[in-house]
């Protein structure tokens, strides 16, 4: 199906770090989509799975990388963002997560493409903690990477089973505005580091 937003004129991809269908984080990313002002098109990656473990073995036979490596490594090259949302295991990020930007910090014919990238952090939990040590880990990885990662507003979800409704839709007021105001942020944090982004064509999303 072909959604056509004509007055959108930057694209955000969004990315959860989990493989759970009905993940917290895939839901708020979800949720997300729908505080986006027209003038940002927010899309969800949905296909994490079929990156392949970080191996220097399989770099070697296939320089292009494996096909999930090439699908997520253009999605985030067409987009002028990116926003993660982390779960916390361990007091980290999901070792899914650590292998997909492992994977996007190696050279590429699409070059290393977190490098100069806007990219927001945010996270949910179903404890009390919001993904806090998750998103610290997640920032000193992508700095890493040369990313230009948005330093405020931040989003810790904490208690997410009670904010989100039977059918996974974001329920908490206070969680929305707070959502809106980071999409908004995250807006003016692409346009100031980034200034030279400027859409004006049609945006044609497939989905």
């Amino acid at each position: 199906m072909n959604t056509i937003n004509p007055t959108a004129s930057r694209s955000v991809l969004c990315l959860a770090g989990s493989l759970r269908r009905a993940s917290w984080n895939r839901r708020l990313l979800h949720a997300a989509t729908t505080q986006a002002p027209p003038t940002l098109q927010l899309d969800v990656f949905d296909a994490l799975s079929s990156v392949p473990l970080f191996d220097e073995d399989m770099e070697q036979r296939e320089p292009a990388g494996p096909a999930g490596v090439r699908a997520l490594r253009a999605a985030i090259a067409a987009a002028d963002g990116l926003i993660i949302a982390t779960p916390e295991y361990n007091h980290a990020i999901p070792g899914v997560l650590k292998n997909a930007l492992d994977w996007l910090s190696r050279e590429s014919p699409e070059g290393e493409v977190l490098l100069e990238k806007p990219v927001a952090v945010l996270g949910a939990s179903g404890g009390p903690w919001g993904t806090r040590l998750a998103q610290a880990s997640l920032r000193q990885v992508l700095h890493t990477c040369g990313a230009l990662v948005m330093p405020t507003p931040t989003v810790f979800v904490a208690g997410a089973a009670a904010r989100f409704d039977e059918d996974g839709f974001l329920s908490d007021p206070g969680t929305t505005q707070s959502l809106q105001r980071f999409v908004l942020a995250f807006e003016r944090w692409m346009a100031r580091v980034a200034p030279s982004i400027d859409k004006h064509e049609p945006l044609i999303v497939i989905s």
